[in-house]
């Protein structure tokens, strides 16, 4: 069996997708991942093919796109449609499902290929806030305004449906039409399917049953890391107590620089008499004196390195929160956009952390948040939580889909 896994999107998007590549391996399929350039190195160390789809997700991310001085969001919408259907139909011809998430228009492109091709696509979903219900709101786009008389949950989707389709509807179709497929309407529900997967931990990330839906969840896809931490790291977490985790991962910070950043995490993390670990990240934190309170590392082994630490701070990210979770260490989330918001309320409901309140962490304010992280009580119900957090999610889904094609499941998902 041949199965192909597509994302556009960050490191939190790619990691999970390798962790279901390899256990699709384990158990005889063969699998390809079609995923931005700059994640070559990841994908080739798990022994995973890869087939590069748009430009650096860095560049995308940070507004240095190669050879673009100035594009709009309907520029990059259709480019990257495009670009993710060519990646796709290549790579996908003759297999026997196309396993897709991340960027909106390059799932959109996924979908049309799998669509062309005429093999079962399956969306994924690594949050249940990204998913229409009437027991939660859509995400909010950054600067979005929402009229006064739209209330209610289902009304916000029914919002959320009408700008999505306003917003991608024309350029998918465009791009349908120049390949030979019929439009749609509805281009949300087109992409997402009335049978999507959400790989999120059910204690973490519970989905409630909806009649809209026929979402099955199975828990995160973690891929076991077996890496040692690096000399130096272990060097400096054994020469004293346990220090704050802060980093912000693939996630510029908002509203301040990185110097000024940085001089905020480690003076709210050295007034509660802590040790200081900086994860540099694309938030470009770094050491701001010659202290030997202090430590910068660069991409790290978390599940290794959070069961060793007091608290982590960070971005929000599914990925980071679960693998905190996981490790039992409190949390600080200091969310940016998109689904951060949610683990951050997610987080502070089961108690074991915080949400940091704006994006910006200054030092009274992060020293505020980590009284939450810091106290004997999070940290009691951090290492209960972590008890519950699933392992199994990948391996649950590498055999659900496996079956799905021994039953010679539907050429698309349906919905």
């Amino acid at each position: 069996m041949r199965v192909v896994l597509v994302t556009y999107g960050s490191r939190g998007d790619v990691e999970p997708m390798t962790g279901l590549a390899v256990r699709l391996q384990a158990l005889g399929a063969e699998v390809r991942v079609c995923a931005p350039p700059d994640f070559a190195e990841l994908l080739d160390d798990a022994g995973v093919p890869l087939t590069p789809v748009g430009w650096p997700i860095r560049a995308l991310a940070t507004g240095a796109i190669p050879g673009k001085a100035k594009v709009t969001l309907s520029d990059i919408a259709a480019e990257l449609t495009a670009m993710a259907y060519e990646a796709v139909a290549g790579a996908a011809e003759g297999c026997d499902a196309v396993v897709a998430t991340g960027s909106f228009p390059a799932v959109a492109g996924t979908r049309a290929a799998a669509e062309r091709l005429g093999v079962p696509y399956v969306f994924t979903t690594f949050s249940p806030c990204y998913l229409p219900s009437p027991h939660h709101p859509p995400v909010r786009r950054p600067g979005q305004v929402i009229p006064p008389e739209v209330t209610g949950n289902r009304a916000l989707w029914d919002l959320h449906a009408e700008n999505m389709e306003d917003m991608f509807g024309e350029t998918i179709n465009v791009h349908r039409a120049s390949i030979g497929l019929p439009p749609v309407s509805g281009v949300r529900d087109y992409v997402f399917t009335g049978r999507p997967f959400l790989a999120a931990d059910p204690v973490l990330g519970p989905w409630r049953e909806t009649p809209e839906l026929d979402v099955t969840q199975t828990g995160a896809w973690i891929r076991p890391d077996e890496r040692p931490l690096p000399a130096g790291l272990e060097a400096f977490l054994a020469a004293g107590a346990e220090p704050v985790y802060v980093g912000f991962g693939s996630m510029p910070m908002r509203g301040a620089s990185a110097q000024e950043v940085s001089r905020a995490v480690i003076e709210a993390v050295r007034a509660w008499g802590r040790r200081v670990l900086l994860g540099s990240g694309w938030a470009d934190l770094a050491l701001i004196d010659g202290r030997d309170d202090c430590f910068l590392v660069g991409e790290v082994n978390q599940q290794a390195l959070f069961r060793r630490v007091a608290a982590v701070v960070h971005h929000g990210g599914a990925g980071t929160t679960t693998a905190a979770a996981r490790a039992g260490a409190p949390q600080v989330i200091v969310p940016q956009v998109a689904d951060q918001p949610y683990w951050a309320g997610r987080v502070t409901e089961l108690g074991i952390g915080t949400g940091h309140d704006g994006p910006t962490p200054t030092a009274e304010s992060l020293s505020a948040a980590l009284a939450i992280a810091l106290a004997p009580e999070t940290g009691a119900r951090a290492a209960a939580v972590a008890e519950t957090v699933r392992t199994d999610g990948a391996d649950l889904a590498a055999k659900l889909l496996l079956d799905l094609i021994g039953r010679g499941g539907p050429a698309v998902s349906e919905g």
